[in-house]
């Protein structure tokens, strides 16, 4: 016992939330020297920066493991259990989370500061309810005080990830579950801050100031959240009731559920707590939900003690005195820690046993042992550490070499990794760090204390950044807050070059009427960023929208490349698509899909502009379709006529004169008038516009014929092109052997044929024209003899042709066609003579 042992003693009890901690702070700083012990380092630290605010820098000390900043007049000490200096004499001590002496790995820590930290002039334990009996039975004249909760805590009952408030902490218990939660918080959430043990300090607090600054709603956390962290926290939802103790996976005690669910509510702020699944051993029961509510939490039958003071008379005695029985019936032996395992594999060693004869060696031994294992390493690979740092210390003037200190630390201060590479330097990082803060290690303690504080920091920092990068999408984060939000309100910035953000966050762009998502986003959080566009954007959708329905002609083009689809495109984006109408000039506007955003009045709008568009510019582009369509309704014509010009329209302006010749000679003079002001010629082989084959023309002929039939518009000669190969034969193009000539160029070169004959006699044709377009020898006998032309005997070698008088042609009768549809007789003409 301490020499203080009769100093007031103070247990103060109660569930979280009753100000137990800000109490034992308020007390201490009253006093003119104070220590209080913590279970967690980074509790350590947080309360360390509140009494610096009061006291100042310079008064103010902070002790644990890894950390060690100790001012020459410090007067106020912040520390964990383990580091607890209780040599030291202060007037105030007291003692944070005491009923952690139930814990099986370090619960005989705190047991033994329980039983023997005492300040001078007043001594605080702090801890649950549960903590009454040990109390009453350990320390006879404490008094008890019991501080209710400030705010209530109650059951919200199982809910998904997807459906947990904001403001809510899920608790997981193993780094895997952690970042498995984290994702999947994420992708439906945003993102969330990640609060572990095993965090730096300095990366827990980056993490925590995420959460507590609104930059993220959801805080994964391991079950150090229940040892006392001061967190905004509204919910807390469990992610499991099962962990692994170091010796077997169990389900949590209530203990523990109450301890974890209690960072709900702060202050006076109420507070709820749930699971994520209603059914199954991570499901509440009915008696915990009580339990956890009334705060009614079991009593504590037993701490678990080891001697505080070990002998360290010899190896033999210090082990004896750690695996010393308790002699208080509250009291049971605890475990054996990684320290004690180490010990006694060590001193298994003949070399350890050759250096430990003094009791000075024992105790420099038992010190090496009480390097925690950060890494996890297990018992065989931390004892050969510890061993290697024993023989440094056993040996010459007792330090640890420089070399392999510095070798070490530089092996660790690199950047790169993912984050359980970076955070497996870290907890690398603070076995040195651990070292570097024992004064009798080193040579130069300060330099390496302060080298390994700044390679820690550095990993901290990345290891922040790594976490901020993997679990937390800004982006989304923004939309969700934003989402609920009228269309009005939300921020959607739309760039000249269409890129689309919300609150300076890209989110994708806008092309046209069609918003495509960043490429760089996740599958999962498409829908969501979709949403948001179609909401955000709704009034520039609109506005586009009303720009497209007066849009003027220079600002529409058809869209009729080849092997495409027919349509029509505004500022070069496609807003519709042609399809089969009433007849060949008048197709139907079907918009573009990318436009049903836009309202059904606006929509009808667009339609009626481009319909208009596409009709002027077929009157302008290819006016023959456009009066022979006409003409073809025209009540003042005959029936012949009319005939002839539904034909015409129906395959586009161009067909071979078979089939018409009979209606042909039954026209009359006003007829024929009627056909020539139309645009068409009646040619010798065939019916057709030769302004048709103007390259707009062309192009708008070729859309239109693909509209009405429904199929993918079809290649265009080249421009300028008058005789293709027969294989690539094309619309207005007639065979003729190895070739294909342009029917208006054919009627031209029969005409010149057709002058240089004198009646039916014998003659050479006159073939220069046929020849200077490139029509070849071999072709003119076809053409010679498809223009009703036979051989004659030649003179002097050179081939003789005979008028034979027309060629016969079955006659076809052709009536005005019902609508045009693929398929129709009239759509048949086109084929008879030439390819398409």
């Amino acid at each position: 016992m301490s020499q203080f042992a009769r100093s007031p003693v103070t247990a103060v009890l109660g569930p979280t939330n009753t100000g137990k901690t800000y109490l034992a702070i308020e007390r201490m700083c009253g006093h003119a020297s104070g220590m209080i012990g913590f279970p967690l380092r980074l509790l350590a630290r947080e309360n360390y920066d509140r009494v610096v605010a009061m006291k100042g820098v310079e008064n103010v000390a902070l002790v644990t493991g890894e950390e060690r900043i100790v001012p020459p007049k410090a007067r106020w000490f912040l520390c964990t259990a383990e580091s607890m200096p209780l040599e030291r004499e202060t007037a105030f001590v007291a003692l944070d989370e005491a009923q952690l002496g139930a814990d099986p790995e370090r619960g005989h820590v705190f047991t033994d500061r329980l039983l023997r930290a005492r300040g001078r002039e007043e001594t605080m334990i702090l801890g649950s309810d549960a903590l009454k009996p040990m109390i009453r039975a350990l320390v006879k004249d404490a008094e008890i005080i019991t501080r209710p909760r400030f705010s209530t805590l109650s059951y919200a009952g199982a809910r998904k990830l997807s459906r947990l408030p904001r403001r809510s902490a899920i608790v997981a218990f193993s780094a895997e579950e952690v970042y498995a939660v984290a994702e999947a918080i994420r992708r439906m959430r945003g993102g969330a801050a990640v609060v572990m043990g095993a965090l730096s300090p300095r990366t827990r607090n980056a993490q925590v100031q995420m959460f507590q600054s609104g930059e993220v709603d959801y805080l994964i956390a391991t079950d150090a959240i229940g040892m006392g962290l001061n967190l905004d926290v509204a919910h807390v939802a469990f992610a499991s009731l099962r962990k692994f103790d170091g010796r077997r996976q169990r389900r949590l005690t209530v203990a523990e559920m109450a301890q974890i669910a209690g960072r709900a509510g702060r202050h006076h702020k109420d507070g709820s707590f749930g699971a994520l699944v209603e059914e199954g051993p991570n499901a509440f029961t009915p008696e915990e939900v009580l339990a956890i509510e009334g705060h009614h939490i079991p009593p504590l039958e037993r701490l678990y003690w080891r001697r505080g003071e070990p002998d360290f008379a010899s190896l033999d005695a210090l082990i004896a005195s750690l695996e010393e029985k308790p002699q208080h019936p509250v009291l049971t032996a605890a475990p054996q820690a990684i320290d004690l395992i180490v010990l006694k594999r060590l001193a298994e060693e003949d070399w350890v046993r050759a250096r430990t004869r003094s009791p000075m060696m024992v105790r420099r031994l038992w010190a090496a042992c009480g390097v925690p294992d950060f890494r996890k390493l297990g018992p065989d690979p931390h004892s050969r550490f510890v061993g290697r740092i024993f023989s440094h210390l056993s040996e010459g003037a007792g330090h640890i070499p420089h070399q392999w200190f510095a070798d070490e630390l530089q092996r660790l201060d690199q950047m790169n990794g993912d984050v359980e590479t970076i955070a497996g330097r870290i907890a690398a990082a603070r076995s040195w760090a651990y070292i570097a803060h024992r004064a009798d290690w080193l040579l130069d303690p300060e330099h390496w204390a302060a080298r390994t504080r700044a390679v820690e920091e550095k990993l901290s920092d990345v290891l922040h950044d790594r976490l901020r990068q993997r679990f937390v999408d800004q982006r989304t984060t923004v939309l969700l807050r934003r989402i609920g939000a009228g269309a009005a309100d939300l921020p959607i910035d739309v760039a000249p070059d269409g890129m689309v953000s919300v609150d300076g966050h890209d989110i994708g762009r806008l092309t046209g009427f069609r918003f495509d998502v960043s490429p760089d986003t996740r599958v999962a959080d498409k829908r969501l960023l979709i949403a948001a566009a179609e909401k955000g954007l709704a009034r520039e959708l609109a506005k586009r929208g009303g720009e497209l329905a007066v849009a003027a002609d220079a600002e529409l083009a058809l869209l009729a490349d080849p092997g495409g689809v027919p349509g029509v495109t505004w500022s070069g984006l496609t807003v519709a698509t042609l399809g089969p109408g009433p007849t060949l000039d008048r197709p139907v506007i079907a918009l573009d899909r990318s436009l049903a955003v836009l309202s059904r009045d606006t929509q009808g709008q667009v339609r009626d502009r481009l319909t208009t568009w596409v009709a002027t510019s077929s009157a302008r582009q290819v006016p023959t379709l456009t009066t022979l369509a006409a003409l073809s309704r025209d009540p003042a014509a005959n029936g012949t006529l009319r005939a002839i010009a539904a034909a015409l329209a129906e395959v586009g302006g161009i067909a071979p004169r078979d089939g018409f010749d009979t209606m042909a000679h039954a026209l009359d003079p006003d007829d024929r008038r009627r056909l020539r002001r139309a645009g068409i010629t009646i040619g010798t082989l065939d019916l057709f516009d030769p302004r048709l084959f103007r390259p707009a023309a062309a192009r708008w002929r070729a859309a239109l014929l693909a509209a009405r039939d429904g199929q993918p518009i079809e290649p265009l000669a080249p421009v300028g092109a008058s005789i293709l190969p027969a294989g690539q034969g094309a619309w207005g193009f007639r065979r003729l052997g190895a070739q294909a000539v342009r029917v208006d160029l054919l009627e031209r070169i029969a005409r010149a044929i057709h002058d240089s004959r004198k009646g039916a006699a014998p003659f050479t044709p006159d073939v220069a024209l046929a020849t200077s377009i490139g029509l070849k020898p071999d072709t003119i006998a076809p053409l010679m003899t498809l223009l009703g032309f036979r051989p004659a005997a030649p003179v002097d070698a050179v081939p003789q042709w005979r008028w034979g008088g027309p060629p016969r042609r079955a006659p076809v009768r052709v009536a005005p066609p019902p609508v045009a549809r693929p398929g129709n007789a009239f759509g048949a003409l086109a084929g008879l003579a030439f390819d398409r």
